[in-house]
């Protein structure tokens, strides 16, 4: 006996990556998630390859583990890929000190973030969805 397996969040035609812990503040990641949002899979790895901000090479790796993600473990076409979804969300802070003057000492946060990637096969305009 095992456990039943549960059902599948995503429909069929889609299919997900997450990157968990990444060292950038979800403001900033937002920022470069926002620039994929709704565009073909091809189109939106050229624009990460020549994006200048540092997280753009982790977003990049992140939403080609979800192309191959929809080509092998789906069966979903590479080709009719766009990314329905770039969600940012808050991971935990790390807390520094840093040291002022006359003694004193500031406080240092180093947030820390998570994106989560859907890729949708698009449907041809003759099929229903």
């Amino acid at each position: 006996m095992g456990k039943s397996s549960r059902e599948r969040r995503l429909s069929d035609n889609e299919a997900m990556a997450r990157g968990r812990a990444l060292r950038v503040s979800p403001r900033k990641l937002n920022l470069v998630a926002g620039l994929i949002r709704g565009k073909t899979a091809s189109q939106a790895l050229a624009d990460l390859t020549f994006c200048q901000r540092r997280i753009a090479g982790d977003v990049k790796r992140i939403l080609q583990a979800a192309i191959a993600n929809a080509e092998n473990n789906h069966q979903l076409d590479i080709d009719r890929l766009f990314v329905a979804e770039a969600s940012v969300g808050r991971a935990f802070a790390m807390k520094r000190m840093h040291a002022r003057g006359r003694g004193r000492s500031a406080q240092v946060i180093k947030p820390f973030s998570h994106i989560v990637v859907i890729v949708r096969e698009r449907v041809e305009s003759g099929e229903k969805a």
